[in-house]
């Protein structure tokens, strides 16, 4: 199969016809989420065992795999320019406290993929008017998120664009800065990181 990652080795033993395709999908078709992605890749290799299927983990090394091999330079000028537009919106919002979360902060995002934040308000009608005051048009949106191994919640968000680059705003109580929701590729609790932390990644990247 031509778009798998040649180096990419998995943790575990798959059907014989399950190989974990489901990064170059991830790269090549903009699917956002893995679920869909595993779907995807076990429509395309006849899989119906979902036990044969790759797991998040093993989806998202493959993604990085399969960019390191075959778009390192076009991944990277993409990535910096999705990293330079959420700086852009978080010194935007910056009352509330904003965090970039998802594949722009940990490198492994598309060129198709949203900008995720997460933001801290007593309620989302001031970040709306916030962006309202901005000139930036958005709608209002809502998201589920994974809370612990048993629980999940949904919390309002804002979907805006800048440098015409969709980004993905959820809001969290004020107090919800304390404790990040479980990360839907590993389980562990979601890394975030505030505005400067994306100035020293860019910064590291380019050498200035």
């Amino acid at each position: 199969m031509d778009d798998v990652p040649p180096r990419f080795t998995p943790k575990r033993q798959f059907a014989p016809r399950a190989r974990p395709g489901g990064g170059a999908h991830h790269a090549q078709h903009g699917i956002h989420d893995f679920l869909t992605a595993k779907r995807k890749a076990a429509e395309r290799l006849g899989v119906t065992e979902a036990s044969a299927l790759p797991r998040n983990t093993e989806i998202e090394e493959a993604l990085a795999e399969y960019q390191r091999l075959f778009d390192a330079d076009g991944h990277e000028v993409t990535l910096e320019a999705q990293r330079r537009t959420a700086l852009r919106a978080m010194n935007c919002l910056s009352q509330f406290e904003p965090r970039l979360v998802g594949p722009v902060l940990s490198g492994t995002a598309t060129e198709y993929a949203d900008i995720q934040l997460h933001l801290f308000a007593d309620t989302p009608e001031y970040v709306a008017l916030k962006l309202i005051d901005r000139g930036i048009a958005h709608e209002i949106t809502e998201r589920r998120v994974r809370l612990d191994a048993e629980r999940t919640k949904a919390y309002p968000g804002l979907r805006f664009a800048i440098d015409d680059r969709k980004i993905e705003a959820t809001v969290f109580p004020v107090d919800g800065i304390r404790q990040a929701p479980v990360s839907p590729v590993d389980g562990r609790p979601m890394r975030r990181a505030d505005a400067a932390e994306i100035q020293d990644l860019l910064r590291s990247a380019t050498g200035t």
